[in-house]
């Protein structure tokens, strides 16, 4: 009977530390941040089966946040739909500069169809930079579309915390970020279509740049340059209507931006440009 009792305590002590281990493991404690408390329990040994091995869900001494929410999607464990339009509350941060933050994560978000959304507040402290912002959804972000669209400006997601079904906080590294946009070559000619946007260019090859407009257009030159990260060198505004304008790249520039003074509805047509030297 004593016996008996020995081994019983033993396989209780024993499952207890099992339980104590899983609860306390960052991988877990991950996974139960993303799904709501019975989604786990009653799911707790399925759960154990597709997040093994475990060291397979980290990236070094930190849990791959990104990872795991996907295979809690693919598994069915996350439902990001809700049942009906909600405000959805995003929250960015980053330790990199916050105007080009800013347009990496505008450029995203509009590629995965976030279009409008409201900036509710943006705050820089102690080097890290949070842009936090706001719209009407019947879906919460996917992460996982956000990091594919993240790579091709080479930054990448870091952490997820989910605070609640309709509010994520998003920690992103754009240590080695750049914009995503097409470069210009001396001789090359681009043809910029009409655009509700104003058009990104990398303009850090060439030395000037001649900017033709066609007769339907009543263009009145916005011309801005920026550095690698988005720091404004120069704007040129003209408040008189071009049909032709040359313009010089200053040194340091690497991205132009090219828009009309008043309204981009000026522009009915495109805007022929022709890169002159290299550099």
């Amino acid at each position: 009977m004593v016996k008996f009792f020995l081994s019983f305590f033993l396989l209780v002590s024993l499952s207890l530390a099992d339980d104590y281990i899983r609860e306390s493991d960052p991988l877990h404690e991950k996974i139960k941040s993303f799904v709501d408390s019975s989604v786990y329990e009653n799911n707790a040994e399925f759960i154990n089966i597709i997040f093994s091995p475990k060291s397979s869900f980290y990236q070094k001494d930190r849990v791959n946040a990104v990872k795991v929410v996907e295979t809690l999607k693919d598994n069915g464990l996350l439902k990001l739909f809700f049942k009906k339009p909600k405000e959805l509350n995003l929250h960015f941060k980053t330790a990199g500069s916050p105007i080009f933050f800013v347009k990496l994560m505008g450029d995203s978000l509009r590629n995965i169809g976030y279009y409008r959304y409201v900036t509710r507040a943006s705050n820089l402290d102690n080097s890290e930079f949070t842009w936090s912002i706001s719209l009407v959804s019947e879906y919460a972000t996917d992460p996982i579309a956000l990091q594919k669209e993240l790579k091709k400006i080479a930054c990448k997601i870091v952490d997820i915390e989910r605070v609640s079904s309709s509010e994520w906080i998003y920690t992103i590294d754009m240590s080695k970020a750049y914009l995503n946009i097409q470069p210009l070559f001396k001789n090359k000619k681009v043809k910029l279509s009409r655009s509700l946007y104003a058009h990104w260019l990398n303009c850090s090859r060439v030395k000037k740049l001649r900017i033709t407009s066609s007769a339907r257009n009543n263009w009145y030159p916005y011309i801005a340059y920026y550095d690698n990260s988005l720091h404004l060198l120069k704007v040129i505004k003209r408040d008189k209507k071009h049909r032709d304008a040359t313009f010089t790249i200053p040194k340091n520039a690497k991205y132009i931006k090219i828009s009309d003074l008043y309204t981009l509805k000026n522009l009915k047509d495109k805007l022929i440009l022709s890169p002159i030297g290299s550099r």
